[in-house]
């Protein structure tokens, strides 16, 4: 019976690292998206195109299985805290190599990363709520081994005086729990495409993340033009509406024009993705 449970617990562990893969994979490729890396082209990045966002994908999923494998079925603990901490800052060396030192998926090592660790904590069946607040205990505790240096992203929070990466996972993900997952199965139930409901997902980020990959770019000017913009998109019915997708567009326009890339929110639309497709394993796909 031992054997058939780590046999288990190994396919569970493999089926979570391919589903992240996967969501990155298909944030990276959903189109169109403003300012970011999308099937279309670079957005606002001159040093990342989507082949390249796909090749960091897929080195991330031995880092993925890792941490699944890891956290499988254990209590948040520092222990389990500083296993997770060491694998993810292995996952990021990995990813850097297989970009040749770009920095493709930092902010997303961490959000699904935590929700990959999470999710195997819970075993199985678990809710999206269950999980991310799973993973609020365990980005609550302290991880000895973390490195001191200043991100962009937190520098941009210092300056701004704003919360980010970490304050979303300690606080239990809200921007997903409450605005992307709900306006993605709403707006499903509305009759958007598949693509449709998930760029409202991303507007509903958008409208009030206080993205520091937009703050660290193009400051607070680029931060209320992204929010703004956002909300008109949904405001004007949302993508599945020729006026949100018009909206959509001007968005796009200003991002490009800004130099300013909501890669926080887009961090935060594949964790939404992740988790929907954990609750709901038969979710479609683009």
């Amino acid at each position: 019976m031992k054997q058939l449970s780590q046999t288990h617990a190994e396919v569970q562990a493999e089926r979570l690292a391919t589903l992240a893969r996967d969501c990155l994979i298909d944030e990276a490729r959903l189109s169109p998206k403003p300012g970011l890396v999308d099937s279309r082209g670079n957005g606002a990045h001159h040093d990342l195109s989507l082949a390249l966002m796909e090749r960091s994908a897929h080195s991330l999923t031995p880092t993925f299985l890792q941490l699944a494998q890891q956290s499988w079925q254990r209590p948040a603990d520092i222990a389990l805290r500083e296993t997770v901490g060491r694998l993810g800052r292995e996952g990021e060396q990995q990813m850097m190599k297989a970009t040749e030192g770009v920095n493709t998926h930092r902010g997303a090592i961490w959000a699904l990363g935590l929700l990959v660790s999470a999710t195997a904590m819970q075993g199985e069946n678990a809710s999206a709520q269950q999980i991310t607040d799973t993973a609020a205990g365990l980005a609550r505790l302290p991880d000895s081994a973390a490195p001191k240096v200043f991100s962009k992203g937190l520098k941009a929070t210092h300056r701004y005086q704003v919360p980010g990466a970490r304050e979303e996972a300690q606080q239990a993900f809200p921007h997903v729990m409450t605005l992307a997952l709900p306006q993605l199965l709403r707006s499903r139930a509305n009759g958007a495409s598949e693509s449709e409901a998930r760029l409202d997902a991303l507007m509903a980020v958008m409208t009030s993340l206080s993205d520091t990959c937009v703050l660290s770019r193009a400051g607070m000017t680029g931060l209320n033009a992204m929010q703004n913009g956002a909300r008109a998109v949904l405001t004007a019915g949302g993508c599945a509406q020729q006026a949100g997708r018009e909206a959509l567009a001007r968005l796009d326009a200003q991002m490009l024009a800004l130099n300013a890339s909501p890669g926080g929110a887009a961090d935060l639309l594949a964790a939404t993705l992740f988790l929907d497709r954990v609750s709901q394993p038969a979710s479609c796909s683009i």
